[in-house]
């Protein structure tokens, strides 16, 4: 605690200096107000130095978190005229940043309540935006000036899933034979994730990263974008549709997909490519994606101590099940997934009577 009231006042004293420099005749800055934290290090604070003026301040530890993607990736971003956060200021040894703020309006909120009143027209005007604002950076930002998502590191990502979702939070050994089973289907799936065309790809591009602005309805802020990688094209579509957040029917599913490859098709950000051969490139990129989550959301409830994730986890197997019942290649998995992981995730979710 001693150690979080410390960065606290070390973050509020840091904010208030380079506001007095911006602002010099405004108040003297009040107490931060906590925005969130989320599923790295980081923790977000809102500076409200006058009225009607506000900044996010933002403490990344340095010795748990390097900030310096983020201000790369950011500044790749706003190069490409994506709305990214202007960065107003930051002190990369402390590991403090101030950022613009880009208010409450998370794109998930507003979805879900598409959802509830049946506006689907809102729902795929928000939906558009994104898609041309991903659209953009696949186009606009030089993937080549990204980390690569190679096989090392989509294999390192899946290996969460033996390691947090079987081992660490269901108490389940895998035997060699389902050893050999995992491994085999993350080898399938590493090969067709790698067979894509690469670009630049976002990583966590979904409702919670993205943020309806006020003044630019058509162009949303994006977040949370400092892990960007050079991968798969079909990686941030899946994370945007396939949102462990929140769930749209197969219709509204199809009809987006085929929104975004008919713009990357115009774009040239992919060859020509058959809307069958794209659909399996985005279902088992989901597939690597949804086995990664899994065991990222047990990671966080069991190391990080946020088990608020663990009410993602049924969305998210719901997703495998669904999607890998389609493919072949990954019976044996689906098949023990089922048989045993499933039935025990859903026994230790369930409250005691």
């Amino acid at each position: 605690m001693k150690q979080v009231d410390s960065r606290h006042a070390g973050l509020t004293a840091w904010t208030r200096a380079r506001l007095r420099q911006m602002l010099p005749h405004a108040p003297e800055l009040g107490a931060l107000e906590i925005v969130s934290g989320d599923a790295s290090h980081r923790r977000y604070f809102r500076a409200r130095p006058a009225s009607g003026i506000s900044y996010i301040a933002v403490d990344t530890p340095p010795e748990k978190e390097d900030s310096r993607p983020f201000v790369e990736v950011g500044g790749l971003l706003r190069d490409a005229s994506l709305r990214a956060p202007d960065l107003l200021a930051v002190d990369l040894e402390q590991g403090y940043m101030l950022l613009e703020d880009f208010g409450d309006q998370l794109f998930l909120s507003y979805l879900l309540r598409t959802q509830e009143t049946g506006d689907t027209e809102s729902a795929n005007r928000l939906y558009r935006a994104a898609i041309d604002s991903l659209l953009d950076l696949q186009q606009k930002v030089d993937c080549r000036q990204l980390p690569p998502y190679d096989k090392t590191e989509l294999a390192r990502e899946m290996s969460l899933f033996p390691d947090w979702f079987c081992r660490r939070w269901l108490q389940v050994e895998p035997n060699p034979r389902q050893l050999e089973i995992i491994n085999n289907c993350f080898d399938f799936l590493c090969e067709a994730a790698l067979a894509q065309t690469q670009v630049a790809v976002h990583r966590d591009y979904h409702s919670r990263n993205l943020m309806l602005l006020d003044a630019e309805p058509k162009r949303p802020g994006i977040l949370d974008f400092q892990d960007a990688v050079s991968g798969p094209c079909s990686y941030d579509p899946v994370s945007l549709l396939r949102d462990c957040y929140i769930k749209w029917d197969r219709n509204r599913l199809d009809g987006w997909i085929g929104y975004y490859l008919e713009g990357a098709r115009s774009r040239g950000i992919v060859a020509e490519i058959s809307a069958a051969k794209f659909r399996r490139d985005f279902d088992l990129m989901g597939l690597q994606r949804h086995l990664k989550v899994l065991g990222i959301f047990c990671r966080l409830t069991i190391r990080d101590h946020k088990p608020g994730f663990l009410a993602d986890i049924p969305l998210v197997m719901e997703y495998f099940i669904e999607v890998a019942q389609e493919y072949p290649e990954m019976e044996p998995l689906l098949s023990w997934f089922r048989r045993d992981l499933e039935p025990r995730a859903l026994a230790t979710l369930r409250p005691a009577d």
